[in-house]
């Protein structure tokens, strides 16, 4: 089993950012304080750190970069989820009325390392990808 990552991002807002990942998202909350928030990110430690360069109009900057067609991105993060947990999450995050910068959809579809897929954006403009395989251990470094 690959050992959990750690990834800290910068928010805007700790109680915005909150609200997202633990009550949106449904994301275990683990250690806080008044500038940062721990969570469980299935299996993965994410901490969002509260930046005062984030104004309240201002977002994490990105770039897009073309992938099978689409703009993804960059820089963006997420997880890797078996195809049932990719779909139970694309219908939570449906449910939530989430707007997505790239639709769930199926990528590189018929070649090597086809996927599902789908993007979206924290309220700090923390860009999130959330991918699935149809068979992981083969799929994930298919080229």
């Amino acid at each position: 089993m690959p050992r959990p990552f750690h990834l800290a991002i910068p928010v805007r807002d700790l109680e915005e950012a909150r609200e997202f990942y633990g009550q949106r998202l449904k994301l275990p909350q683990g250690r806080s304080s008044d500038h940062w928030i721990d969570y469980n990110l299935f299996g993965h430690q994410l901490v969002v750190h509260l930046n005062p360069n984030l104004g309240r109009d201002g977002n994490v900057n990105q770039h897009a970069n073309h992938v099978d067609g689409h703009g993804v991105p960059v820089p963006h993060f997420g997880v890797v989820l078996t195809m049932d947990e990719f779909a139970a999450f694309e219908q939570q995050l449906r449910a939530l009325g989430t707007e997505f910068v790239i639709e769930p959809y199926i990528r590189f579809k018929g070649l090597p390392g086809e996927q599902a897929t789908m993007f979206f954006l924290d309220p700090s403009g923390n860009a999130l990808e959330f991918k699935a395989f149809a068979d992981i251990e083969s799929q994930l470094f298919a080229v």
